[in-house]
């Protein structure tokens, strides 16, 4: 089971990944690992399936759809973890990675900007910076220009 918290990181927010849905698969992973690296499945990739899953209402999994759509492959997330030489703090990374990956695809967009003017004295500002900018490269050019 996953959990992913919510844009608050509240409880309320919270999205539960069901045990079930989640398939674990384990390999030999390179880089450091003594005597142990040849014979030790370290790796872990975790995948779960989001566009069957069931954990999920329709608006939120339209979401991760079209958020994860260039990691997903047939509508599933498969994330791989092999920094660690244990199995078990691995599964921990990916499960970790799973969560964070699925929580930030998953947040309400944030509300849309609303469209304001500057103020005058901001318009008059920039305006009175680009003049004296602009003297201030004339004066660099040269004079028979």
């Amino acid at each position: 089971m996953v959990t992913v918290p919510g844009r608050s990181g509240r409880a309320a927010g919270r999205l539960v990944l069901p045990a079930e849905e989640l398939r674990w698969r384990f390999s030999r992973s390179s880089g450091p690992g003594g005597q142990g690296v040849n014979t030790a499945d370290s790796r872990v990739e975790l995948s779960w399936d989001v566009a069957g899953s069931r954990a999920l209402d329709e608006a939120v999994r339209e979401r991760l759809l079209e958020a994860l759509e260039g990691r997903l492959v047939d509508g599933v997330l498969v994330v791989a973890a092999s920094q660690h030489r244990q199995q078990r703090r691995n599964r921990s990374a990916a499960r970790d990675r799973l969560a964070a990956l699925v929580a930030s695809a998953a947040a309400a967009p944030p509300p849309a900007r609303r469209v304001t003017r500057i103020s005058a004295g901001a318009g008059r500002r920039r305006a009175e910076a680009k003049r004296s900018r602009s003297s201030t490269k004339a004066l660099r050019r040269r004079p028979d220009w």
